[in-house]
This record gives structure tokens, sequence and C-alpha cells, in this order.
């Protein structure tokens, strides 16, 4: 009779696709979720939330890492201290973590190492809390939700849960097989899988997968029978690497198309990395290439950041190929790439160091910083002294002699020459303010049209010779029109140069950027270039921008001279 209705149920419904973005606290308990129990918001006990009911955390090994994993899933800005020993109360109920070692980058508490669910030897005289600071997060909890649903999804969901009628057994286990949870679900839905079916012929199946993914199977099983789910950037990873094991194609792609919506959530940057390598694994070049180039626009960022020294060679060497990294100039790029092989020590060979070295563009690092790099020594340059002394000279050669004469040999060295976008003083203009300050003697006049100057090209040779630049952004039709151009949609900025006719030859090109910043989570979202000196900036009603924000943006202005 069960089988009967679950076919009912499959073969009579509506599909229909809808993304919704949704409040926090309207949804139900999840697994991993954790809370504090005390008088303030901000301290309490330690409870997490697993198999259906709340439980306590013990006191061993938790130390401040483990209180700033805590207050940052709650989302507090951090931990002021980890309190011991039911200092907030003794809880009641499982002591479901005990022996926790957390790195304290971690995104939830469930993903730190510990013995196992309810593995102990505690009792709740020892239940852990924390002191959290007081403030927001600046890494929101933003959440997806995905409805690929089939009719009366909702009663096939309440069929999971129920588990009545099960007849085949999912245990889900990591590598260790410290952690293990067992699942019945129904046949009759797998078989909508064939990719899962196929793997056996048996009435049971075992998956292996990290235990920090452990908290979301059972929000993946229950997709696979009402196909809706919510996706978060602390689950993303997780619910992508299910998809790919049990062969939900559709799930893998909208997982990818939620995360790249998520990028910015994650200012640590971890998250973009884990999925970036998972990305690798799996042989998605679309997460692959979504992640490199929010990280490229964000490079600057990214090298500032702890995550910096842990990225694999992989990712540094797909990296350092990109001509759209966003950096203050390649000196600092190098002194950054140098840093991370520093940090990196006897993990990198000296064949990976040399080609992650032959990335760095000697020919654009200014050439005052090429100057004192002849005076600077240390064990890396030392190693690798011919490469250095080649890209010195190549460098100087560059800011020494006219195209004309290098032009054969720069052919040969493809994207050695070309720019990636930098922003330093000497290129490009930041307009943060966007407020209309009228001059009352001229009517239009606001601190939204700014001039400067920059050379017409960094080569040496160019020292002396400048072009003038006018930046402008356009908030209305009207002043549009003021300055003789159409527009239909805003903002509209502007960038023209004037003042040197050697900008309009047939040596010389500008490839200019506009770079879109949001203002209160400081991130790059969006970057463009512009046609015929116009960049019409897109917003969230108008197009679908990858890593939007909201129109509290701020604009930098990059001119790219180039070598035609």
């Amino acid at each position: 009779m069960i089988m009967y209705i679950l076919w009912t149920l499959l073969f009579f419904h509506v599909s229909a696709q809808r993304w919704t973005l949704f409040d926090e606290e309207s949804k139900p308990k999840h697994e991993g979720r954790v809370r504090l129990v005390g008088k303030l918001p901000s301290s309490g006990r330690v409870e997490i939330y697993h198999d259906g009911q709340w439980g306590t955390v013990c006191d061993d090994g938790w130390e401040l890492a483990e209180a700033q994993v805590v207050c940052r899933q709650l989302g507090f800005p951090g931990a002021i201290s980890a309190t011991p020993g039911g200092q907030y109360g003794e809880g009641s109920g499982p002591i479901w973590l005990d022996d926790m070692n957390c790195k304290g980058s971690e995104s939830s508490l469930s993903e730190c190492n510990f013995k196992g669910w309810g593995v102990t030897d505690c009792s709740h005289k020892e239940d852990a809390g924390v002191v959290c600071k007081t403030g927001t997060n600046i890494t929101s909890n933003r959440q997806f939700f995905v409805d690929n649903s089939l009719g009366l999804s909702g009663d096939l969901g309440l069929l999971f849960d129920s588990g009545d009628g099960c007849d085949f057994k999912i245990s889900i286990q990591d590598v260790s097989e410290k952690a293990k949870l067992t699942f019945c679900v129904h046949s009759t839905i797998l078989m909508i899988y064939p990719e899962l079916i196929k793997t056996t012929d048996s009435r049971s199946l075992t998956v292996n997968i990290s235990q920090t993914c452990h908290p979301h199977v059972s929000a993946f099983l229950r997709y696979l029978y009402t196909r809706q789910i919510d996706v978060s950037t602390t689950s993303a990873q997780c619910l992508h690497q299910l998809a790919f094991i049990f062969g939900v194609k559709e799930l893998m792609e909208d997982v990818g198309r939620a995360f790249t919506l998520l990028l910015p959530e994650d200012n640590t940057f971890r998250t973009q990395v884990s999925m970036y390598e998972y990305g690798v694994r799996t042989g998605d070049l679309v997460l692959q290439e979504n992640v490199l180039q929010y990280l490229s626009w964000n490079c600057e960022f990214l090298i500032s950041s702890p995550v910096w020294s842990t990225i694999s060679f992989h990712m540094m060497d797909a990296l350092l190929q990109r001509s759209d990294l966003i950096v203050k100039d390649e000196a600092f790029l190098l002194e950054a790439l140098e840093k991370w092989i520093q940090d990196k020590g006897d993990e990198i060979s000296s064949d990976q160091q040399t080609s992650l070295l032959n990335h760095i563009r000697f020919l654009l690092i200014p050439v005052d910083k090429l100057y004192d790099m002849q005076f600077s020594s240390s064990a890396l340059r030392q190693n690798h002294e011919k490469l250095y002394l080649t890209g010195l000279l190549r460098g100087f050669q560059f800011n020494a002699l006219p195209f004309s004469k290098i032009r054969n040999q720069m052919d040969n060295m493809s994207s050695e020459y070309l720019p990636r976008i930098y922003t330093g003083d000497e290129w490009s203009l930041y307009m943060n303010d966007t407020t209309v300050n009228y001059n009352p003697y001229y009517y239009g006049q606001n601190n939204r049209i700014q001039s400067f100057s920059t050379q017409t090209h960094p080569s040496a040779l160019y020292r002396e010779q400048k072009v003038q630049w006018q930046a402008q952004v356009f908030l209305s039709a009207q002043e549009c029109s003021n300055y003789g151009i159409s527009c239909t949609s805003f903002p509209v900025a502007r960038l023209y140069g004037y003042g040197n006719q050697n900008m309009y030859g047939s040596t010389i090109r500008y490839s200019n950027r506009l770079i879109l910043t949001c203002k209160k989570e400081d991130n790059v979202f969006h970057v463009q270039d512009f046609k015929n000196n116009i960049a019409v900036v897109p917003n969230n009603s108008s197009m679908d921008l990858p890593n939007p924000c909201p129109d509290d943006y701020s604009f930098r202005f990059v001119v790219r001279p180039e070598y035609i």
C-alpha cells in the first residue's frame, strides 16, 4: 500500500523551481545549530541540536578557539572567554560533544573534531559555556531556498520524517569511522536517482563523508523526497558533495548557483577557498571559475587574510595566471607570493616555486621598485637567482626601450606585458561619496565629477608624458543630458582622457575598468569595462549580478594602458 501511495505521489506532480531568501528565525531547528542558555543573549551554557533534541557540551578541551566558533556561529563578532564547569547551570538531556578540538576557523561547532555524537565520560557539572562579544558578526548567515518540488512534496517530507515503511538503510560515516549516522529511506524514492541505485544491488548503502558534513545529511536525504532544501554558506559545500556522491546533478547545479550568490557572505575567505578545492576534486569547472573570479576581484583582501598562507599550489597557480587580479601593483603581488612560499616551506618544491614565480609580470613592476629589488636579499631569491635576474633584465629593457624595438620579443611573452587591474594611486581614482553637492554658481557641479592624471604608459619612457582623465558618475537623465549623453538606466559612469594625442595613436590603447565595492562589506562585487568611455552600472533589479550588494557602493576608476 505504501509503495502504491509513493508512486501516486511521484507521478501526479507539478514541477516548479523557485529561489527564496528567507529569515533565519523563521526556519525550524536544524542539525548542528547552537544556542546559549543564560540571562544574557551573549553569554550562557552552550547547547547544540542533534538527532531531534538539544544537548550540552563537555568542557574537556574547551578553550577560546571553541568559544570563537560558537560565538561566530551565533552571529557575534567573536568570543571574550570560554567558561568551564557548569558556570551557567547544569543542563539536562544528552551531552552531545566531548574532547573538543577546534582550530577556531570552523563555521560551526559540529565541524570541529570531537569524540563522536554522545560519546562522553562527563557529567552535566562539566557543561561548557561562553561569553561572546556584543555586536553583529559582519559575516551573515544568509540562506537560499531551493525548490524543485514535486506535487504533494509536503506529504513526501512527512513520510521521510516518520520513516514508515522504509526498506533501505543508508549509513553515513567519516573515513576514521569515529562518527556514524544511519537513516532508513524508501527504495522507491531512490529509483528516481539512477546514479545512486546502480551503485548497489542490496538493501543498504554506506557513504563515507567528513564528519563536518554529517549535520547536513538529513536535510539532503529529505530533499530526495521533497526536492526542497535551504542552502547557506555553511552547508553549501557539504550539500554539493552529497549531491555529487548520490548523482543528483540538478541539486549540484542549484547549490553551485546558490553558492555563487553567497560568495560575499564569508569575509574570511575560508569557504571560498574550500569550495574551489572541492570544485577541483569534482571537476566542476563552473564552480572553480566563479570562485576564482571572486577571489581575483578581492585579491588584496585575500592576501591580507590568514587564509592566504593556506591556499594550495594549484589554486595559487590558477590565480597568478589571471589578468583580472585586483592588486595595488605587481610588486605587491610578488611580495605576497614570496611570503606564501616562505610560509609553505618544504610543502612546495623548488620546481613549483619556479613555476609560480614565472607567472609574475616583472615587466610591469614599477621601475623604481625594480631598482630596489637588486639590493634586497632572501633565501628564496638566492635559490632562484637566475630567474630574478632574468626578470629584472626584462623589466629594465621594457622600461628603457621603445616599443618598436621590443615588439617581436613581446609577441613571445604573451601575458607578461599585459596589465592586471592595478589600483595604486598613480593609476586609479576612488570615488566614495556619491551624494550631490551643488555649487550655487554653477548648475550641476557636484563631487561625482573628478579629474586626475596618469602616465601615458607604465614604461619609464613615458614618465613625463601625462594623460588627464575625468571621471564622472551620473544619477539622472538630466545630469547625462548636461554632458551630452543619453542615459536609460542609472548610475552611469564615464571615464575619458584628454591632453595627450599619443593615447589615440596606434601604439598604446586603454582597456580601463570600473570597480564597484560594497561600502558595508568592503568587498568587490562587480568589475566591468568601459565602452566608448561609458559604463552603465548594473543594479540588483536591472541585471542578475553574481555577487550583488545593496545600492550603497563606491566606485574606483582604473586606467589600464597597454601596448597594441
